[in-house]
């Protein structure tokens, strides 16, 4: 079996092709059904972020895999092979394990250390087992990913200091007012992006908040808990009119706002600066409304160069994280290699103790007369030998086992001990 990761990521797909991308996969149950029926794949995951869209699989022939799954993503609407062409990345075997743990360990983030993508993989895995769409090796790939994370987080202190993709917007915003003091800041969505913007805002001071969120129940318990208001969706264009930071992150598959209902919005507020950061995908704001005077939107992409002068404290902390991953990497691709040795290591005990019988089978009648304890003693004794002869061949396939050469190991044993006996030798 071998490990295949395909995606695209922040650093080689601008957001417009993650949006479409992540049209694929609307529903987990959808999604699985489509990636299940695809030939050559035994086990798969997959996983849609703000910033990722990916694709993990078993598989036996892993460049017909690789095809399978750019096929896959160039279903979407819109979408091109040729689109995918600079964008697609590919990972096999070691390098999709180390992938992997760097993704959920936060290492592969926009921002180095945030915290929500474990989580969202922790959610992803659970929705693939829902649909049953993994097995004995994603399983075991999966729980090492999480404490792996979770070590990275605890060991090395890349979680320290306030630094995500809300807390970049936040600043964008206090680069832009100066001060936030005396702001009202309207924040559509509760959910956890959120909520993490929501205490960076009340840090900075701000007077007003105002959350506009589908489930109203949700944003009146969040606004709670700072002392502000909720609204409905429905609402949010009259919002507009006392706003003066708008922090988007719905899951929205439709501009919440568009050109037009912004450009009204202004003439009302008498062209008052407005400042927009959308941080969803798919975009909750029409991207034409950057065009209009005194509004300045900002999409999550906009957001980099605010995050490289945020993460600089995590920087020596990532480098220690980076060795512990790869540690860790080489321990499951270790376990990874021991599957493949495990039908031969069983086929060895069974013939041991096939010949070992038949032996004892023949020899015993002209021991005789022999007591029961005589008759466990010397089974005892032969099979005893036959452990310590297999002894060295065994420890060699568990512990020597080099993957680049497995199969020409594999047969070698296989032809000296004849484990296939039925196997004709070709000319």
């Amino acid at each position: 079996m071998n490990l295949v990761l395909v995606g695209v990521n922040h650093k080689t797909a601008p957001v417009e092709l993650r949006e479409k991308l992540s049209s694929l996969l609307p529903e987990a149950a959808e999604a699985y059904r489509r990636l299940q029926v695809l030939p050559g794949l035994q086990e798969v995951l997959c996983y849609s972020t703000c910033n990722r869209v990916e694709v993990l699989g078993v598989a036996e022939e892993v460049e017909a895999a690789v095809e399978q799954l750019r096929a896959f993503f160039a279903q979407a609407p819109g979408v091109s092979p040729e689109h995918l062409q600079n964008s697609l990345y590919t990972y096999r075997d070691a390098d999709a394990v180390r992938h992997l743990f760097r993704v959920a360990a936060s290492l592969d983030a926009l921002v180095v250390g945030e915290p929500q993508i474990l989580g969202q993989v922790k959610e992803a895995y659970r929705q693939a087992v829902q649909n049953r769409a993994t097995g004995a090796i994603l399983n075991r790939l999966l729980h090492k990913t999480f404490a792996v994370a979770k070590r990275v987080r605890t060991e090395t202190g890349i979680g320290d200091h306030a630094v995500s993709v809300s807390y970049a917007a936040v600043s964008l915003g206090r680069k832009i007012f100066g001060d936030l003091a005396g702001k009202t800041a309207l924040l559509v969505g509760a959910g956890e992006m959120a909520e993490l913007a929501l205490e960076h805002l009340k840090r900075q001071g701000v007077a007003r908040v105002i959350i506009a969120n589908r489930t109203l129940e949700r944003g009146f318990r969040l606004a709670q808990r700072v002392g502000g208001s909720a609204v409905s969706l429905e609402e949010l264009e009259e919002q507009l009119l006392v706003a003066d930071i708008l922090i988007s992150s719905t899951g929205s598959e439709t501009y919440l706002l568009t050109r037009e209902q912004v450009k009204a919005a202004m003439r009302r507020r008498k062209q008052r600066p407005l400042f927009l950061i959308d941080i969803a995908v798919p975009r909750d704001l029409d991207p034409a409304i950057n065009d209009l005077d005194n509004v300045y939107l900002y999409n999550i992409d906009d957001l980099k160069e605010v995050v490289e002068h945020n993460v600089a404290r995590r920087r020596e902390a990532a480098v220690k994280a980076e060795r512990l991953v790869a540690q860790e990497t080489l321990k499951f691709m270790d376990w990874l290699s021991t599957l493949e040795v495990v039908p031969t290591i069983v086929s060895l005990r069974e013939k041991a103790s096939q010949i070992c019988q038949m032996e004892l089978k023949k020899s015993l009648p002209q021991l005789a007369p022999l007591n029961p304890q005589q008759e466990k003693a010397l089974q005892v004794l032969t099979q005893s030998i036959v452990n310590k002869l297999l002894h060295d061949p065994i420890m060699y396939l568990k512990n020597n086992h080099h993957r680049q050469r497995s199969r020409q190991e594999l047969d070698l044993i296989r032809r000296l001990f004849n484990l296939d006996p039925d196997r004709r030798e070709t000319p």
